[in-house]
């Protein structure tokens, strides 16, 4: 997508505003993932009961949610921004497990812009989607703040 105008960002409410490169998911990432959070389910980082019991390891939910700001970073440039908060998330439903190495894209839809704390808060929908497969991993609203 061509860089908007900060001033113009409500003229895309309601429209797709970009969709990410594929990536791939690692048991690296799941690894580091689980050493971050304390989360070591066998689900994610027993590679060979995983796979004995359920044909693979598989992402955690909320390392999927986390690859929302890397996975949309430029899709909806804006001009004349000099700063971006997350403020949070809407409606987050995990709908879709995510298989280690399988890839992942981020599909964006811009949902909303409204006057907040001297900038603006934008909404979006937020679809993780996974290469091959017809239902998401992931589907979010999410929250920032800009400022110009």
């Amino acid at each position: 997508m061509d860089p908007v105008e900060f001033k113009d960002l409500a003229s895309l409410v309601g429209k797709e505003v970009g969709v990410s490169d594929w990536h791939e998911i690692t048991q690296e990432r799941v690894n580091q993932f689980a050493e971050a959070t304390g989360d070591h389910q066998w689900i994610h980082v027993d590679v060979e009961r995983a796979t004995r019991e359920m044909g693979g390891p598989i992402a955690h939910g909320y390392l999927t949610l986390s690859l929302i700001p890397f996975l949309s970073a430029g899709l909806m440039p804006v001009k004349g921004v000099t700063r971006g908060i997350n403020y949070g998330s809407d409606k987050v439903r995990f709908v879709n497990m995510v298989r280690v190495g399988k890839r992942v894209r981020l599909r964006q839809k811009l949902l909303g812009v409204e006057p907040k704390a001297g900038g603006v808060q934008i909404r979006n929908e937020c679809t993780i989607e996974i290469e091959g497969e017809s239902k998401p991993a992931c589907v979010a609203e999410t929250l920032s703040l800009l400022y110009a």
